[in-house]
């Protein structure tokens, strides 16, 4: 067959001849289905139902514990103490359900009055003769009779876990037995299964003894029949039903909702007697019976079911004739060939074609229905947590997400911001240290002009002694330097102190308009209260280092001290032309200790006057003989009359000169002297200190708004440990979100497969189950699977 009729096969719906032309294409999702199509026995419905419950169970269990654990790790906002507590629960309780699974196998009840033949009907069923029986009361007790898995065959009593020989079974229960067990006791009769096909399909039963021995009927009923899938009334076809054989199902009808009962009227052999009433009496039995069903207890609806629940049987014949198979022999060998035996023993398998479907049915619904609603009850709630959480889990990620979206936004505005502020605070602290350069420069200048009537105030004692003069110097120095501070931080410090404090308080508002509103509120800016002062670098003693006061006599019209007076403005002009250059050539490296000392060649002055060049020849390089030549030049020239009354007056003046010159005078020389050379030393490094005054300025200004920076530099630090802490917590909530979701994933296959099993076992009939009966779910997941492996096989077709 080509592979467009092997697609055509699948898309019509064809599944077993699309399989049968796919080479094996599909099988594995037919597993389920052929599996089912393997056994015709009824009983194996429960097998696989039970089978699979337990593994479906096994992964909710997993899955139960798995969600367990994730929920333990969850924060306490997610998931509360009370979530975590109520899925511990249901690990307990699913470990619960799945030793019951384990342990649940289809029960089945026999009851009946003494003597009907309980215990042989069980026999008969299970093949072997293994209870006791016989005529008058045989069973003191119930017996359960249960498959082993490793071939072993035990008794175990219910007060004892001790394993005895199964053949004293026939002892301990009989009611002739000596040792006496207590009629609502169980007596576990373990058989190997491979010896009985019932036990094989997990089927057990229970014998009891007669109802009508024992008033214990509740205790009965409440002890071993509450989980009862069926039960099989015994009764005497010789006789009738009887009052005390409906009472006890009165009484269970009353505690289960309609359980499932089959009535064996057994002994019908005792019909081949009497065979001109067979029809009648099996007709009265089948009405009284139905009756019963039907009308009284009210367990079956219609009359057709309650005849089919109804049969003739003869128990030891079909025993007889089953053990006789076993033993390869005719099995009508050893028995009385009554009439109608094998219409006897096809009732029998007939009843039991019929309770194997009923049991089967009856077990699956009443075993798994209850668990499969629990299960399907947990998963729900636990897939409710866990998409509860995944939905918790994604609106805390968005929420983080935005925070984080403004986190980045803040610290790009705060940065931003603060390049800013930086730039306007640095054109700030430079116009504002510009204009305290300027200021003390014009208040220094100001000042030296001042400088001698500050000088002046110096009132200490003056003396010519070189020791004495030293100290003097010293205690000068000091008041030049008091006197220049104290009137330059009265005249610039309220100013400079104002606008430093304005400019302080306006960085502080900027940096605190900077800061995010979390920090506003909290934070304490070092903020100085204190008037900021100036320290004027003024060293008086470091500046007349070089100072050399000149406080000796000299008259006023000597010869050396006129030629320096006619000298004297050249040499001031060439003085001041050589401080000019001094000035532009120095810059602010020179320090005010550095002594300035300016000397001019007198003989490089070409722009003397002729007298005056030979006025100083004549003096320093003839002397006394100059001076005489001199003399006699003006002798001759004017005269000697006025030369002697100029030579009077001239001496006249030298010695009133001389003569005053007092310690006063002595002293107003020297600070005349002092004056002039700290002038011209404070001139040189106005500059100097106008720059380090500013410098000051700046320092605390950029210090002031290097510390307030650091609560931005502090802010944007915490704002990024902030965002690392979100991104952090972002991906946490994304982990947990993610693992919801499969878990939420887990608990939608577990509840597929919940409601699979539903489909396949719990809603659909023995028969279409037995009749490879596949529900329309899987086989349109079946036809999609395989449509689609037809596309891909004649893809690769096209390809070769």
């Amino acid at each position: 067959m080509s592979t467009l009729a092997r697609t055509l096969s699948i898309q019509s719906g064809n599944i077993p001849q699309a399989l049968s032309v796919s080479n094996g294409l599909g099988a594995d999702h037919l597993t389920t289905s052929r599996t089912l199509s393997n056994t015709a026995s009824p009983l194996q419905i429960f097998v696989r139902a039970k089978k699979k419950i337990n593994d479906i169970f096994a992964d909710i269990e997993s899955y139960s514990e798995e969600s367990f654990y994730f929920l333990e790790e969850l924060p306490k906002n997610l998931a509360n103490k009370g979530t975590v507590e109520e899925i511990g629960t249901y690990v307990k309780k699913l470990q619960a359900i799945r030793y019951v699974l384990s342990r649940d196998h289809m029960k089945c009840v026999f009851f009946g009055r003494t003597s009907n033949g309980k215990s042989s009907v069980i026999n008969a069923m299970l093949r072997e003769k293994i209870l006791p029986s016989g005529i008058g009361h045989t069973t003191n007790c119930f017996l359960q009779v249960e498959g082993s898995e490793n071939g072993d065959s035990y008794l175990i009593t219910e007060d004892s876990d001790e394993k005895q020989n199964v053949k004293s079974v026939a002892q301990l229960a009989h009611a002739l037995c000596t040792e006496k067990i207590g009629c609502s006791a169980l007596m576990r009769v373990v058989w190997p299964k491979d010896k009985c096909p019932l036990l094989r399909d997990d089927v057990v039963f229970v014998d009891s003894p007669g109802i009508d021995v024992s008033p214990n009927l509740d205790e009965w009923i409440d002890k071993h029949c509450v989980d009862a899938d069926v039960f099989v009334l015994v009764a005497n076809a010789e006789s009738t039903l009887m009052l005390t054989e409906k009472n006890f199902f009165h009484k269970v009808s009353s505690r289960l909702s309609k359980p499932n009962i089959f009535i064996l009227n057994n002994r019908w052999d005792a019909s081949a007697n009497e065979p001109e009433y067979l029809e009648e009496v099996k007709k009265q039995h089948l009405q009284r019976s139905v009756d019963f069903l039907v009308n009284e207890l009210k367990v079956i609806s219609s009359k057709e079911e309650a005849e089919n629940r109804v049969f003739f049987v003869s128990a030891k014949e079909v025993l007889q004739a089953r053990l006789n198979e076993q033993k390869k022999v005719p099995i009508h060998s050893g028995i009385a060939m009554t009439e109608g035996f094998f219409g006897r023993l096809h009732e029998f398998e007939n009843f039991e074609k019929q309770f194997e479907e009923c049991i089967s049915r009856s077990a699956v619904r009443t075993k798994f229905d209850h668990h499969t609603s629990r299960g399907k009850l947990i998963v729900s709630n636990i897939r409710m947590c866990m998409e509860n959480i995944r939905e918790t889990s994604l609106k805390k990620s968005e929420e983080l997400q935005g925070q984080k979206v403004e986190l980045s936004r803040a610290i790009e505005e705060t940065e931003r911001q603060m390049l800013l502020v930086t730039k306007e605070a640095k054109n700030r602290i430079r116009n504002m240290v510009e204009e305290v350069e300027i200021k003390v420069s014009k208040a220094l200048s100001e000042e030296i002009r001042r400088l001698s009537a500050l000088v002046e105030e110096f009132s200490e004692p003056f003396d010519s002694n070189l020791l004495v003069l030293n100290e003097y110097k010293k205690k000068l120095h000091k008041h030049v330097d008091y006197g220049l501070v104290t009137s330059l931080r009265s005249r610039l410090t309220s100013a400079v102190s104002m606008n430093i404090d304005s400019a302080r308080k306006e960085m502080a508002a900027q940096i605190v308009n900077i800061l995010p509103d979390s920090k506003k509120s909290t934070v304490q800016l070092p903020l100085d209260n204190r008037p900021f002062e100036v320290n004027y670098p003024f060293r008086c003693d470091n500046l007349c280092a070089d100072f050399k006061e000149d406080i000796e006599f000299k008259f006023s019209f000597g010869v050396l001290t006129v030629v320096h007076r006619l000298a004297g403005n050249k040499l001031g002009y060439f003085s001041r032309l050589r401080n000019q250059n001094v000035e532009a050539s120095q810059s602010t490296a020179i320090t005010p200790m550095t002594p300035v000392i300016q000397t001019q060649s007198l003989m490089g002055t070409e722009e003397w006057s002729v007298i005056s060049k030979f006025a100083l020849a004549t003096v320093s390089s003839q002397g006394a003989v100059g001076g005489l030549v001199i003399g006699g030049f003006l002798m001759k020239t004017i005269g000697w009359r006025l030369i002697l009354g100029f030579g009077v007056i001239y001496s006249g003046s030298y010695l009133y000169q001389w003569l005053t010159w007092t310690n006063k005078s002595k002293e107003k020389t020297f600070k005349k002297q002092y004056v002039q050379h700290v002038t011209r030393q404070l001139r040189l490094v106005v500059d100097l200190i106008s720059s380090n005054c500013s410098h000051q300025v700046q320092q605390e200004l950029s210090s002031t708004f290097a510390r307030l920076g650091s609560f931005v530099d502090n802010a944007s630090v915490d704002m990024q440990d902030l965002l690392r802490e979100v991104e952090k917590d972002i991906e946490v909530y994304e982990s947990i979100s993610n693992e919801a979701k499969k878990l939420r994933n887990k608990a939608n296959f577990i509840n597929s497969e919940l409601q699979q099993f539903e489909e396949m076992f719990l809603q659909a009939s023995p028969a279409q189950i037995s009749e490879n009966h596949v529900p329309e779910r899987v086989l349109r997941i079946l036809q999609q699977s395989l449509a689609l492996a037809a596309l891909i096989i004649i893809s690769f077709e096209k390809q070769e």
